[in-house]
């Protein structure tokens, strides 16, 4: 396999930033499991190679690391960009800019190799600052296909349709994509003639469910707030369902989307950031957005009340393209390959 000589050192992006730390997680897990050491300190020495997450507020460790003969490699989602669309306070404007900046200097001065999350992601970063001065990648996220999977607990099909939405953070300006969740469910519930269960599994930076009102006509829908749901429960609240709708705007690559079609759940989604790149036509539906996302123009909601209609309509068929899709391109295993073979660590 490997010597245990070779070791990772995992830096997280800067505090009160959402970390992604499922993806933390299974990378340190699959990596162990292959018989690599993962360390997440910098002053942990010795080790060979250091994943960025993101930005550091590091710099001079890194630099130091990088003296030392350490491949340095940093994965990068997008930038920060909608608050300077939204109000989200001076605050969070504040630390989205100076988080912006930690990730271009990682990138620019620091990193031998630059990782991006999709093909979106890397033509984000070169419209804005150019290619990368080393090399570069795209490794899509991957989820363990063995939990996240259709087998399990199997919700009784009714006339009811429970639409999920399930975000690590739902703040920070991106909140706009409940309001068009919520027109989803209302629209989706008056062309059914029919009862839709929203499910919204997220953190709010208010954490209070009463916070969140459904549009006039909505009276279809019964929502629940679910809050932060643990990472072992996910799956069965993505079985359960009968369309994810991917909330977010210009997703990087959404582990959201990937473990809904681990699930067998399809999704629905409006074409912007990467959702594209994971959902297929047999896995889920991606409509235009009708506008500019990047100025938040208001969406064609009435096309993809359409599109889930179809999904819906179409019974299992893309229940099971969704689990295809999965294993075709989403498994863990398939994502650890490629980091090992940007480390140089591959077989």
């Amino acid at each position: 396999m490997t010597s245990s000589r070779q070791r990772l050192c995992l830096v997280s992006r800067p505090t009160g930033v959402a970390g992604p730390a499922s993806f933390q997680r299974r990378l340190a897990h699959g990596l162990e499991a292959r018989g690599f050491a993962v360390s997440h300190d910098l002053r942990d020495d010795p080790f060979d190679a250091v994943l960025v997450i993101g930005g550091s507020r590091h710099l001079a460790g890194l630099a130091q690391a990088r003296r030392r003969g350490a491949i340095i490699v940093q994965r990068l989602d997008g930038m920060n960009w909608i608050h300077r669309r939204r109000r989200t306070g001076l605050r969070h404007f504040l630390r989205a800019e100076a988080n912006n900046l930690l990730l271009r200097v990682v990138r620019a001065r620091l990193a031998q190799t630059v990782v991006y999350q999709s093909d979106f992601v890397r033509g984000w970063w070169e419209r804005r600052h150019g290619p990368a001065p080393g090399r570069s990648a795209v490794i899509r996220n991957g989820v363990p296909l063995e939990i996240y999977s259709p087998h399990g607990r199997a919700r009784e099909r009714t006339d009811l349709v429970r639409l999920v939405v399930v975000e690590g953070a739902i703040g920070g300006g991106y909140e706009i994509g409940l309001d068009w969740a919520a027109a989803l469910a209302g629209g989706v519930a008056e062309a059914r003639r029919t009862q839709v269960e929203l499910m919204v599994a997220g953190r709010l930076p208010t954490q209070l469910p009463g916070s969140f009102k459904l549009p006039g006509g909505s009276s279809g829908v019964n929502f629940h707030w679910l809050g932060e749901v643990p990472p072992e429960s996910v799956p069965e609240l993505l079985r359960s369902g009968d369309l994810l709708y991917s909330a977010d705007v210009h997703p990087a690559c959404p582990n959201s989307v990937i473990e809904s079609l681990a699930c067998g759940l399809p999704v629905v989604a409006f074409d912007t950031g990467a959702v594209r790149e994971i959902v297929d036509s047999e896995s889920g539906a991606v409509v235009p957005y009708g506008g500019d996302p990047w100025k938040l123009d208001p969406p064609d909601l009435p096309a993809l009340v359409r599109a889930a209609q179809e999904v819906l309509l179409a019974g299992e068929r893309y229940h099971r393209g969704a689990r295809r899709r999965a294993e075709s391109a989403f498994g863990l295993d398939r994502m650890l390959d490629g980091y090992l073979a940007v480390l140089g660590w591959g077989a």
